[in-house]
């Protein structure tokens, strides 16, 4: 499915034994869900991955049957199609990567791009703003006051560090 979304579920963490079990790092709101969205892929989509969970984080990959095979998956993302997942309960609940392609504007409703991504290194998630400037926007209420899916944009109220001078308004972000 080309272009489709896919959104980071999990990650295969190091071998468990000699039998090609592996710890699992589930980021899904119940970690036993992640068995349940069917083959899992890598980042390239091109691997696919079965899980049969078992006790405290950990899982069996049908095919995976020894600690080597295991130790070569440590480190391996695992995505799921969007569309795979349940929609959100709450109407002001969205998932992080229907953030991308929104149009990007100020309080001001001055253009600041599109949301190119959104990333997360431990420090809590922030933007990535089309450029230019590209600029990286923390993604907290207070920066990001509305997050409007069904319109297609978010409105940023940046922080002093975040220069946004009129010159580098975007005519395309709306």
């Amino acid at each position: 499915m080309a272009g489709a979304k896919r959104i980071l579920v999990g990650e295969i963490g190091r071998p468990h034994g000699v039998r090609g079990l592996v710890r699992l790092r589930s980021f899904t709101a119940d970690p036993a869900a992640i068995a349940g969205y069917g083959p899992l892929t890598d980042e390239t989509g091109t691997r696919q991955f079965r899980l049969m969970l078992k006790a405290d984080g950990l899982a069996q990959i049908e095919g995976v049957a020894d600690r080597d095979a295991a130790a070569r998956l440590t480190g391996t993302r695992l995505y799921v199609e969007r569309d795979r997942l349940p929609p959100p309960e709450d109407p002001e609940e969205f998932y992080l990567a229907d953030l991308v392609g929104l149009a990007a504007e100020t309080v001001s409703g001055q253009g600041l791009g599109r949301v190119r991504a959104v990333e997360d290194y431990g420090a809590g998630p922030f933007l990535v703003l089309e450029g230019p400037p590209e600029r990286l926007v923390p993604f907290t209420k207070t920066v990001v006051p509305v997050v409007d899916i069904a319109a297609g944009r978010i409105v940023v109220d940046p922080p002093v560090e975040i220069e946004v001078r009129p010159e580098d308004a975007r005519e395309d972000a709306a």
